[in-house]
């Protein structure tokens, strides 16, 4: 594992550049470029509040940051796993030529999607600080350890679903009808005690992503440090996640060149 590590930081400027690649390919050309990542949980966030917020009483101070966190952070996942189904193919012609670690195109993917959700997640702060000012400043350090427990889990994601691409190519399409259901089984429309506790709430009580959520959502809008069980169901998930591509990538990675 050390080696692995060490081989990926030894072509580092490969895959730094690959990130630069993509992101001026993305946006060349374009106006507004990188806005253009920020547009799409902003829209959604301007047309659910307008639709739900009377449905679920909420006042447009509260709602607007809940909704917008709760969109940024899922853009991030949603987006970082369907990109990663693409990434070996994206990287086969360098994959072909070149014997670095496989593990550093699931990577690009990340790194890429990453920009775009610090510049999102800036958006979420400011529109905290223009409804309620700036005293969620302290509990913003704890996003120190949640931002990296973040991007672990979405560079696992991309591996194990671009490795299971290369080998089932509908695996795309069904990551995206698996992503539909999971949203409206996810907290970021409505809040948890909404649902009340019948079959349907223990349900989405044990849904993975609900922690994650939380390490953005108390701090940011709460201003209040997320409690040792949070991490700690966080990492448990975000652990569990990596070791499943750590064992995928360990498994299939010499034998990727014959599926491409």
């Amino acid at each position: 594992m050390v080696a692995y590590f060490g081989a990926m930081w030894r072509c580092r400027y490969f895959w730094m550049s690959l990130v630069k690649i993509d992101l001026r390919t993305r946006y060349r050309r374009s106006v507004i470029g990188l806005g253009w990542s920020l547009l799409r949980p902003i829209s959604m966030t301007i047309i659910l509040c307008a639709v739900f917020r009377r449905v679920f009483n909420q006042d447009i101070a509260d709602y607007g940051p809940y909704l917008l966190s709760g969109l940024v952070l899922w853009e991030y996942i949603e987006t970082g796993t369907k990109q990663g189904c693409q990434c070996f193919f994206q990287g086969e012609q360098y994959i072909r030529q070149h014997p670095a670690p496989i593990a550093i195109y699931p990577l690009r993917t990340a790194l890429g999607e990453s920009v775009h959700f610090l510049m999102a997640l800036c958006v979420v702060l400011g529109l905290v600080w223009f409804f309620r000012g700036f005293a969620n400043l302290p509990a913003l350090l704890c996003l120190i350890p949640t931002l990296p427990l973040l991007f672990v889990f979405v560079w696992s994601l991309a591996l194990i679903a671009g490795f299971a691409n290369v080998y089932f190519q509908d695996t795309q399409h069904l990551t995206e009808v698996g992503f539909r259901i999971l949203f409206y089984t996810t907290p970021i429309i409505y809040h948890l005690d909404q649902i009340g506790h019948g079959r349907l709430g223990i349900l989405v009580s044990y849904n993975p992503i609900i922690p994650l959520l939380d390490l953005v959502r108390l701090p940011i809008i709460e201003a209040t440090v997320p409690g040792p069980l949070t991490f700690l169901r966080a990492g448990v998930t975000v652990l569990i996640t990596a070791l499943v591509a750590t064992v995928v990538c360990h498994r299939a990675q010499r034998q990727l060149i014959f599926h491409l």
